[in-house]
């Protein structure tokens, strides 16, 4: 069995090991490949493997060989699961691998936005502290979580350990659920999307990338959201519209904007948001802990293996 990762760098830039896969089959890993690279390099492939590489339907025509095609993440629109039910080939994804590492970036954001974490710490290397005569000082108001109420946009895996994170906290917990009130602690209150643009202090985006919820932040979104409101995206860029974002935040109306996704990957340079400074956005790294990549790997390896004996997990293309 022949298994060919097309872009395994993201997953493994070389820190932790492929011997689970390796073990498995005759495995070529790739760290990158462009679109016109795919067909040559997969063509012998019984199985691949991809984390951003686009599996369209003119690319699995072109590869009869293959069976089994693995997305090293959550999310798998980057493969077209129609063509590949079509063609015989069973797809898996790797659910919630890194719920604990996203849900702790998403509390990285918020409380350095809360408290100035960097802007003290890098005021204090270039001697700000220093030269002052009390034994503290600040010039940026801090703000304290416990009793403020953050907004869930979805309460799957990443969205209740969030709920989980803050209510601990002392926070209080509004969520835009499909989930049924009766299945929600007591402590999360299930509202509308407009009650929770209405209510919250922080609204964090734990919802997946559809048509329905492409650009769900929107100018007329954050005109119904509370003057203050701190908003963070750990789920998809295009959630947003980063044009709207960085104008509500350039007339304060976002006192923040957190977000370790934009809508193109990696940005350019041009990008609206990069002009806000309060606009805080990290490189995709939220789901990219030693951890959480080494479960990935395991469960890349026992998804692998499981399709092998005829009982294959994880399935999205059934």
């Amino acid at each position: 069995m022949k298994i060919v990762d097309l872009d395994g760098y993201a997953a493994n830039p070389g820190d932790i090991s492929w011997e689970g896969v390796e073990a498995l089959g005759e495995f070529v890993c790739y760290d990158y490949s462009n679109d016109d690279e795919i067909i040559e390099r997969a063509k012998d492939a019984e199985m691949v493997l991809v984390n951003k590489i686009n599996m369209t339907r003119e690319v699995i025509e072109q590869l009869p060989k293959l069976k089994y095609i693995g997305e090293l993440a959550t999310g798998y629109n980057n493969i077209d699961l129609v063509a590949a039910k079509e063609h015989g080939v069973v797809v898996t994804n790797i659910p919630a691998y890194s719920t604990d590492s996203v849900a702790q970036f998403v509390f990285a954001h918020l409380l350095n936005v809360a408290s100035y974490v960097d802007h003290y710490a890098a005021d204090t290397r270039k001697g700000v502290w220093s030269s002052k005569r009390a034994f503290c000082y600040w010039d940026k108001p801090l703000m304290e979580i416990a009793g403020k109420t953050l907004g869930i946009v979805g309460l799957g895996n990443i969205g209740i350990k969030v709920a989980k994170i803050a209510h601990t906290m002392g926070m209080d917990i509004s969520a835009y659920t499909s989930k049924n009130s009766s299945d929600l602690p007591e402590w999360i209150r299930k509202t509308t999307l407009d009650g929770l643009y209405n209510t919250a202090d922080v609204i964090s985006l734990h919802c997946p990338l559809t048509d329905n919820t492409f650009e769900m932040i929107n100018a007329e979104a954050l005109e119904k959201m509370r003057p203050g409101t701190i908003l963070i995206n750990t789920g998809r860029g295009a959630l947003i519209n980063e044009e709207a974002v960085a104008k509500a935040l350039e007339t304060s109306h976002l006192k923040a904007y957190c977000a370790d996704v934009l809508t193109d990957e990696p940005p350019k340079k041009d990008n609206p948001l990069f002009k806000q400074p309060n606009a805080y956005i990290t490189p995709h790294i939220a789901w990219a802990t030693v951890e959480a990549r080494q479960r990935l790997m395991n469960i890349c390896a026992e998804n692998i293996k499981a399709f092998i004996d005829g009982e294959p997990q994880n399935v999205v293309n059934k």
